[in-house]
């Protein structure tokens, strides 16, 4: 039996101190928190864990300098230290980059305000990052030869962070986390609503999306994680909230790489917003847009690709213009922008000023919570804050002071490190990888990576990339069969890895690694999970 497998079995008509529903970040960190504190815990989610906004994001772990425009100054603070705490709590997965921003005639404020601006950004973050510094127009040239600086009026650059990988599997490695304290976290299995029980008890039915099988389950508290589907979730079990969700859907494009500087090339696009080329590996990763939409159910548009394309192309000196054939894959999803419920918020100005923070709205009658809104940046602030709400609910937590975040003690990490020393582990990286093997693997697995050197140890063809220029190798697979609830080979080739980001479709198709992959992770049902995926 399977680990989903199993969780289902243990799952199905159990009792539980609290049911999540939802498995993005808002959904897996409140599931890590509390299951590592000791709460009995459930999590479900209709499609695959962090399968909507939450792989959808622009990778940055960043303290929202915009935010500071609109006066934010509260929340940018949030942000730069929850920020600074992920840097210091993660530093294999989170990693300062530099943000290198050019600024052209015309735009609405000086180079030197902006400056200025960078500067109290950096003194808000308790100047926890390198300091910013100003360039003239002649020294972007020299930093930076690929921006176009023909209007230039000057620039600056300043300190953030980035997720090494992607955004999915730094999310995946919180339920991961979660299961380790024995919560049962399932994926493709979706709630059909709840109700109270004559016993003040939450009733709430679950299907099983991949075979239609139905349980019940039983929970003191149900948190509604479902991230732009939270009000939805809530229409179906009769909740009304103080808060409600409005949408923002952004895009990225993912081309070959721009360049070798290993920075956030930043910019202001044509309608006055944020606009980055960010490192993606051998890749870069460019957008994002920002464009009001009615429903979260969105896809990237003509008009979508040619926004980012033009914009990328007016503002650098490209050898060749970037077109749709530079395409190697898209990203696309929505914002849910929390805003009080009876707010119509019909106006644009409004829209582009509305907040980008969390709000938790508590039913205490009925021991009913659900989280608004959100970013990866403040997920620690949010496993906190749930845990705190929960005690409040009357769920006891016996271990209320329990860590449940960063990486494993450093004595782990030295062991690994010694293990990896010994057998020359970093001689083994293939060529053209992005870094050495030992710190991907560390970085990915933690504790876990102890594991994969025995494998590599006893078969030295387990370092082999699946693809040519992937940074996923074959020993990974073995990994990710038994623990990583693997359902479909999307889910394997876009959340747990990101190869269906850094690889063209048709390269995939054709990969006889990817082929070998598929077998290893379904067996006999690896063909209908090709098919499945590339529409065969």
């Amino acid at each position: 039996m399977n680990l989903r497998d199993n969780n289902i079995e243990r799952m199905a008509n159990g009792t539980f101190d609290v049911l999540i529903v939802g498995g993005g970040i808002n959904g897996a960190v409140a599931a890590n928190a509390l299951a590592a504190r000791g709460a009995k815990v459930a999590l479900v989610d209709k499609g695959d864990f962090a399968g909507l906004t939450s792989q959808n994001s622009s990778n940055l772990v960043w303290g929202g300098i915009k935010y500071m425009e609109t006066y934010e100054f509260p929340l940018v603070r949030q942000l730069c230290m929850s920020r600074n705490h992920l840097l210091r709590s993660y530093p294999s997965s989170i990693r300062e980059i530099r943000f290198f921003t050019n600024l052209d005639k015309g735009f609405r404020f000086s180079p030197l305000l902006l400056y200025c601006g960078a500067l109290l950004y950096w003194a808000i973050g308790n100047f926890f990052t390198r300091s910013p510094r100003f360039f003239n127009t002649r020294q972007i040239n020299t930093k930076e030869s690929l921006i176009n600086t023909e209007h230039s009026i000057g620039g600056f650059e300043y300190s953030d962070a980035f997720l090494y990988d992607n955004d999915a599997r730094f999310v995946f490695n919180f339920i991961r986390s979660a299961i380790n304290y024995n919560c049962n976290a399932i994926n493709y299995v979706e709630s059909l609503g709840s109700v109270r029980n004559a016993q003040g008890e939450w009733q709430t039915q679950l299907r099983n999306t991949r075979n239609g099988e139905t349980y019940k389950v039983r929970s003191a508290v149900i948190i509604n994680a479902c991230g732009p589907y939270v009000d939805q979730q809530n229409k179906i079990s009769e909740l009304t909230t103080e808060h409600r969700h409005v949408f923002s859907k952004g895009i990225h494009l993912i081309v070959p790489q721009i360049t070798n500087n290993k920075r956030v090339l930043t910019f202001f696009a044509d309608d006055g917003r944020l606009f980055f080329a960010i490192p993606m590996g051998n890749r870069t990763m460019v957008g994002t847009t920002d464009t009001r939409v009615s429903t979260p159910e969105t896809e990237v548009t003509t008009e979508d690709r040619h926004f980012v394309l033009d914009n990328i192309n007016k503002r650098l000196n490209l050898t060749k213009p970037l077109t749709e054939v530079d395409i190697i894959s898209e990203r696309c999803g929505v914002r849910p922008l929390v805003i009080k419920t009876g707010d119509q918020n019909n106006k644009n100005e409004e829209w582009m000023k509305l907040s980008r923070k969390h709000a938790v709205d508590v039913d205490w009658e009925r021991k009913h919570i659900s989280i608004f809104g959100g970013k990866l940046t403040d997920c620690l602030n949010v496993g906190e804050e749930i845990c705190e709400v929960v005690q409040q609910l009357g769920t006891h937590l016996p271990y209320p002071k329990r860590k449940w975040y960063g990486e494993p003690h450093e004595a782990i990490r030295d062991e690994y490190l010694h293990q990896v020393h010994l057998m020359g582990l970093d001689e083994l990286t293939s060529a053209g990888a992005s870094e050495v093997l030992s710190k991907r693997l560390w970085r990915r697995y933690g504790a876990q990576a102890i594991g994969l050197l025995e494998n590599i140890r006893e078969n030295p063809d387990m370092v082999e990339p699946l693809i040519e220029g992937s940074d996923y190798i074959r020993c990974e697979l073995t990994q990710a069969t038994r623990r990583e609830m693997i359902v479909t080979l999307e889910d394997f080739l876009r959340r747990r890895s990101k190869l269906a980001l850094v690889a063209r479709h048709e390269d995939l198709k054709n990969s006889q690694g990817i082929k070998d992959a598929c077998e290893i992770l379904f067996g006999e049902d690896a063909p209908e999970r090709w098919s499945e995926y590339f529409g065969e």
